[in-house]
């Protein structure tokens, strides 16, 4: 699985995901850091790549075209630094990890994880 971390999460997360078996790819490296949103979900969708992001916008996007493709993970905590959050994130990227290679919004936090399947409704 082929992740895609957006430009409002460090990427400072990528060794530590990277360890954990996934290809990460952080959106500074790849485009432009002041580039819209639905570029950064074209491109995911276009390269396979699930997003990770502590941005709404991309839930909202989902929502309103309906569409089936790139899978999201929405990080909800203002904790994102922190070796714990990290540990909840890859604990949840393995609990969650079919339904995201199939399409998923994923929103986690530091208490739970829940998954919708894609396309929202």
């Amino acid at each position: 699985m082929k992740l895609l971390i957006d430009m409002n999460l460090s990427p400072d997360w990528s060794p530590k995901l990277e360890r954990e078996g996934w290809e990460v790819i952080h959106w500074s490296s790849v485009g432009e850091p002041t580039a819209p949103d639905q570029e950064l979900m074209d491109y995911a969708r276009k390269n396979g790549c699930v997003v990770i992001t502590h941005d709404l916008d991309f839930s909202a996007m989902l929502a309103a075209t309906q569409a089936q493709t790139p899978s999201i993970i929405q990080v909800r905590t203002q904790d994102v630094m922190s070796d714990r959050f990290l540990n909840i994130l890859v604990d949840t990227l393995n609990q969650f990890q079919a339904q995201l290679e199939r399409g998923a919004l994923v929103v986690v936090d530091e208490f739970r994880a829940r998954a919708r399947i894609l396309p929202l409704r």
